[in-house]
């Protein structure tokens, strides 16, 4: 079966080699505070932090999940009140998310097809923390890199937060235009589920020492403390700490994958306007996402489609809340392959008119 689902989604091929690899070489009994444990989390970050052009000044965190890292923001950097844009189910969830631990958290919705605009936003003077989602796994929209720079530039004293977790790995981001980024590993990185990254800016360190908040079970001060020595707070996924740095050292520089990323993108924009019954989810060509592209057509038309592609061995991705039965989503994830995708374009020519 190839997964075109986004998330969790198609594997590294060299990922099951790596994972006969690990047992042989006791990875999964790994104690987190040996020095064997400290030489695997040195080596992931440093090439975490060397391909996907990350300033050396971050610091790169290991969590359980994305949404786990909703948690550690809003309980580490949060006093009283943060902005949550979003136009999608993954936004509104965090903005969700937070507003139980941060009662004043507020919410901007917008668009699917309409690009967030800074000319006439202002925040109250108040606003901590500027939150939103680069990708929208669940509408496959995206912010472009541009608008996030500028709401850098407009906003200089506010702390952004970013989550990228069906971009990062597979977009080139300018993570200096971020405080806090965070992502999970069962999506561009082409690895299993079972493991978040959360990077931190000085500023968004400084932030939490000010906060002094070192009650919580994850909390960021205590992170920093243990990553000090290369070490977790908890006892972490170590298989997958050891396969993001296998993968790591084996694929390109960000700057490679993104474009082979962008210009698979474009042909898969290109190859959808064929069609008469399916559209495109998303009509705003500016904010298409390049890692995920959803497709839209009648719910029965949908449902078979999904049905005979998972008998051809073709895993397309369901859609997501109110477009769940009337639409698919595919992957544009760098593990896929040429053949793969020529697979998958061959299938969806003989079956859709």
């Amino acid at each position: 079966m190839i997964s075109f689902y986004p998330g969790p989604s198609r594997l590294y091929p060299s990922v099951g080699k790596h994972m006969q690899e690990a047992v042989k070489e006791g990875v999964l009994s790994i104690n987190h505070r040996s020095k064997e444990f400290i030489v695997i989390s040195s080596r992931t970050i440093k090439l975490l932090k060397k391909k996907l052009n990350m300033p050396e000044s971050y610091t790169v965190f290991f969590t359980s999940s994305a949404t786990e890292s909703w948690e550690i923001i809003a309980q580490s950097l949060i006093k009283e009140n943060s902005i949550h844009f979003h136009n999608g189910a993954f936004g509104e969830k965090w903005f969700e998310y937070t507003k139980k631990i941060v009662p004043k958290a507020r919410a901007v919705e917008f668009d699917i097809n309409q690009i967030l605009s800074t000319d006439n936003l202002s925040l109250n003077s108040d606003t901590e923390l500027i939150c939103f989602v680069q990708n929208e796994t669940s509408n496959a929209t995206q912010i472009p890199s541009s608008i996030v720079s500028e709401l850098r530039k407009k906003f200089p004293s506010q702390l952004i937060a970013i989550d990228a977790t069906s971009s990062m790995g597979g977009v080139n981001l300018n993570f200096e235009d971020g405080d806090i980024w965070l992502a999970s590993v069962q999506k561009c990185f082409g690895l299993p589920a079972g493991l978040g990254l959360l990077i931190c800016s000085p500023k968004a360190i400084n932030r939490a020492k000010e906060l002094n908040e070192n009650t919580h079970y994850n909390s960021l001060l205590f992170l920093d403390e243990k990553m000090k020595l290369w070490q977790t707070s908890y006892t972490p996924n170590v298989l997958l700490i050891y396969l993001l740095g296998k993968v790591l050292a084996e694929v390109p520089v960000i700057s490679k994958v993104h474009k082979q990323v962008l210009a698979r993108a474009k042909e898969w924009y290109l190859f959808f306007e064929d069609f008469k019954t399916v559209k495109l989810l998303v009509s705003n060509p500016e904010i298409r996402s390049h890692t995920v592209i959803a497709v839209k057509g009648e719910e029965s038309q949908i449902q078979k489609l999904k049905d005979k592609a998972k008998k051809e061995g073709l895993l397309l991705g369901n859609g997501y809340g109110k477009w769940s039965k009337d639409s698919f989503r595919i992957a544009n994830f760098p593990a896929l392959s040429d053949k793969e995708i020529r697979q998958l374009k061959n299938f969806l020519r003989k079956n859709i008119k």
